[in-house]
């Protein structure tokens, strides 16, 4: 029986999943700062432990309403190869591990759907979460209207 560990987190009232592996640390959110030119869903940048990192902000990336911040709000910091990017979220919940038996893949009726950032759907805890394909979040070039693409801020820190 195998199992990984995931970040909960939720979001406009659903409950999400990162792998911890991508995980790089969780903190409170407390300055942005605006980016010109860039993908609606980056809000901007953060200074966090040293480096200048882009902010995303998963509600309007889902295409879910933008709100305003509170002190629950959340930075949640990863890495997808070489790209590390804040995911805004509204809370962390917790850290929880999910068996892969409790893990459904993404049905055959979201395959091809643009904006599917799933990788999958487990329960846990008597609740749905919604696993995420962070690749696939962090696809940012891909949704930019932008002439200058974003893509800029998602490069390689060092």
């Amino acid at each position: 029986m195998s199992a990984e560990t995931y970040i909960l987190f939720e979001l406009a009232g659903a409950f999400y999943g990162v792998r911890s592996r991508d995980v790089l640390h969780i903190e409170m959110l407390e300055h942005i700062t605006p980016v010109p030119n860039t993908a609606n869903a980056v809000e901007g940048v953060v200074f966090s432990r040293g480096h200048v990192i882009p902010a995303v902000n998963l509600r309007v990336r889902f295409g879910f309403p933008r709100i305003e911040h509170t002190g629950r709000t959340r930075l949640i910091f990863t890495r997808s190869g070489q790209r590390t990017v804040a995911l805004i979220v509204d809370s962390a919940r917790e850290f929880r591990t999910i068996p892969a038996e409790s893990i459904r893949p993404i049905g055959e009726t979201l395959t091809g759907i643009p904006g599917n950032y799933l990788s999958g759907v487990a329960t846990a805890a008597d609740r749905l979460v919604l696993l995420l394909d962070l690749a696939a979040v962090l696809a940012i070039e891909t949704t930019a209207a932008a002439a200058t693409p974003p893509a800029a801020l998602l490069q390689p820190t060092s």
